[in-house]
């Protein structure tokens, strides 16, 4: 399947649990800002043959706050989600490859905010604003390297 993938995305290193059912995920890192995305498989899509819903909610519960933290450097710890908002722009087909980024918006004492669009093969598929709870600091932000392997 990698030959499906784009050229510099590699798979992100931390596929357990729920992630692992759904990956996987890719990322590239073009020196300021994180690109994430995914082939939509079969096992991603609903009876349209087009990603479930569920499936790009997930991929951008991954992307915003992973892109957040990489590219403003705030070390906001583990940052579950408070709130997700999304907007369905057009479909995501079968085979279609989605690849999505992120901006940090702002961050106070408890929350910070973001958000993030995805496109399904080039064509805008997804528009997406969250709300996450700062934590602990985890002691560093986390590095392209850290977050996704070799291809």
């Amino acid at each position: 399947m990698s030959a499906n993938i784009p050229q510099g995305f590699r798979p992100f290193r931390f596929s357990v649990g729920f992630l692992e059912a759904v990956g996987p995920l890719y990322g590239k890192w073009d020196g300021t800002r994180l690109l994430m995305g995914f082939r939509v498989e079969e096992r991603h899509c609903n009876p349209g043959q087009v990603a479930h819903g569920g499936m790009l909610a997930t991929f951008a519960d991954m992307l915003i706050p992973i892109a957040a933290r990489m590219q403003s450097k705030a070390d906001v710890g583990f940052a579950p989600t408070v709130n997700l908002t999304l907007d369905f722009l057009s479909p995501a087909g079968l085979g279609s490859w989605v690849e999505g980024t992120a901006e940090f918006l702002r961050a106070g004492k408890s929350l910070f905010f973001a958000q993030g669009t995805a496109t399904a093969d080039s064509i805008l598929c997804l528009r997406a604003s969250a709300i996450f709870k700062v934590t602990a600091p985890m002691g560093t932000i986390p590095t392209p390297e850290a977050m996704f392997g070799d291809g």
